[in-house]
């Protein structure tokens, strides 16, 4: 978290260092990211930067949480659009994520350099873990009488489980150097057999 002399700064200096920081994290994945790098873009002495953050990673998880909280806004849009219904709503929010050129770097890099710091960051998106106000609030949008679920303990693991399908999805595609479309259709696929289920029963 950045210290509050941070949150204090004007406006278009805190805008500056934010570029500044996102280039270079677009550039290189956070273990080559230099410090060096992000003070000259920015046109700030090296010692200001630590007034600010206390470290690189403290700079990195900043853009990152920030990013996740935009990606959440927009879920819980899509899920008010499509009136609840949660397989609906991941399969446009992946779609409208995965075609986003603007952080396309950004997340390349954090995606093919996946830790797991950067794996709760993306889980708490969407499930709200470890922040229950944020899992409430996404669990009363959504249609659960298309669920076959007994409760919201059951939601909520539902969500860790979707939520962690869609990073590896992300991964696969920068990985793989997917299209678009393909990338789109098997995360389509494999929400399909979330959403009819794997275990194959006969009642007697």
């Amino acid at each position: 978290m950045p210290k509050q002399t941070f949150f204090n700064l004007p406006h278009e200096k805190k805008q500056m260092l934010i570029r500044s920081a996102e280039a270079e994290f677009s550039r290189v994945p956070l273990y080559q990211a230099s410090i060096s790098n992000i003070v000259k873009e920015a046109g700030i002495p090296r010692g200001s930067f630590y007034q600010y953050f206390q470290d690189k990673e403290d700079a990195f998880f900043f853009l990152l949480d920030d990013l996740s909280r935009k990606r959440q806004e927009v879920f819980i849009n899509l899920l008010k659009k499509y009136d609840g219904d949660l397989f609906t709503a991941l399969e446009a929010f992946f779609q409208v994520a995965v075609t986003e050129v603007e952080n396309l770097d950004f997340m390349r890099n954090t995606f093919l350099n996946m830790t797991y710091r950067i794996e709760e960051s993306f889980l708490k998106m969407l499930s709200g873990r470890q922040n229950e106000k944020q899992f409430r609030e996404v669990s009363t949008l959504i249609d659960k009488r298309k669920l076959n679920l007994s409760g919201d303990k059951e939601l909520y693991h539902m969500m860790i489980i979707l939520t962690s399908v869609i990073v590896r999805n992300f991964v696969e595609k920068f990985a793989r150097g997917l299209p678009d479309e393909e990338a789109i259709n098997n995360f389509k696929i494999e929400m399909k057999l979330l959403k009819k289920g794997l275990y194959y029963t006969t009642e007697t």
